[in-house]
């Protein structure tokens, strides 16, 4: 768990390098979220992810043809656990990279560091760099990847049912009874997600009173008797599927205390589908939303 936890705090982490190639051709021009320009006179046959949410994005969008690597944690859909591994999120077989002779490598600011984007560069790879803090973000990549490949109509009907979603949520949320939440990232330290974090878009499109908006920290640490204090209505927490509800409840033996336990409001949620900024979001929101207003 902790290893995953630090895969959180890595993304956002942010690249304190800039590209300055300008150079203007007759082919598309497209800017990644790092400000390079990147000039593109055919499409690319050989693409490698380097993240997750990227890997989900391709298969969203049925590129998966082109993709001849991904990481080891890119398993959904269940296909995509069979493309060649070619590393972790922090780690790469930069060799077998290389042998693979992709056109182009999806990155990310989310887990991948500063240094593999220097290697790339280096070995003289062409790296697209992606950073999805929130919704928003997630629509950019998602459409960047759908101009490179030159299916921007499909993506442009994709983007508009998502925003048909979460227009709909949002608009039918309460207004006269503001419920509370907690996202629940760590039990041992209790470490909360802040106002300023991915997790926090769930609440704020599903009406949920976010308990720890008023930290200045991305993930601030409660001590239990803050946690009992503040006593949300609800919590989640993004595991494992294969966690047990009882063992994270017996974490603290006051617990037992909580609302949210009390009125059986405090809910294990998938660790993939909540901490991925991918075509996976919408899914997320309707999800957290059945879970706290039906």
């Amino acid at each position: 768990m902790k290893k995953i936890i630090l895969l959180i705090l890595y993304s956002f982490i942010i690249f304190s390098c800039r590209e300055n190639d300008q150079h203007s051709t007759d082919g598309l021009s497209i800017i990644d979220d790092l400000g390079n320009k990147f000039t593109f006179d055919k499409t690319p046959e050989r693409i490698i992810t380097l993240a997750p949410n990227l890997t989900e994005m391709i298969y969203s969008l049925n590129l998966q043809d082109h993709l001849v690597g991904n990481t080891l944690y890119c398993n959904y859909p269940k296909d995509a656990a069979k493309v060649e591994k070619v590393g972790d999120l922090l780690t790469f077989n930069f060799e077998r990279i290389v042998t693979l002779k992709p056109d182009l490598i999806f990155i990310t600011v989310e887990g991948n560091t500063k240094e593999t984007y220097d290697k790339f560069r280096e070995l003289g790879l062409k790296i697209f760099v992606s950073n999805p803090r929130n919704y928003k973000g997630i629509k950019k990549t998602y459409s960047d990847i759908g101009k490179i490949f030159g299916i921007e109509p499909g993506v442009n009907d994709e983007l508009a049912r998502w925003d048909s979603i979460i227009t709909s949520i949002s608009s039918s949320t309460p207004k006269d009874k503001i419920l509370s939440g907690a996202m629940l990232i760590e039990i041992n330290p209790i470490m909360i997600a802040g106002k300023s974090t991915f997790f926090n878009e769930f609440f704020d499109i599903c009406g949920l009173k976010n308990i720890a908006e008023d930290s200045p920290l991305n993930y601030p640490v409660f001590s239990r008797e803050e946690l009992l204090n503040r006593n949300p209505d609800f919590i989640f927490f993004p595991t494992a599927l294969d966690d047990k509800l009882e063992r994270v409840i017996k974490s603290y033996p006051e617990w037992k205390n909580l609302k949210s336990i009390q009125q059986g409001n405090f809910y294990l949620i998938d660790r993939d589908l909540f901490a991925r900024p991918g075509p996976r979001f919408v899914d997320a929101v309707q999800y957290l939303y059945k879970l706290t207003h039906q």
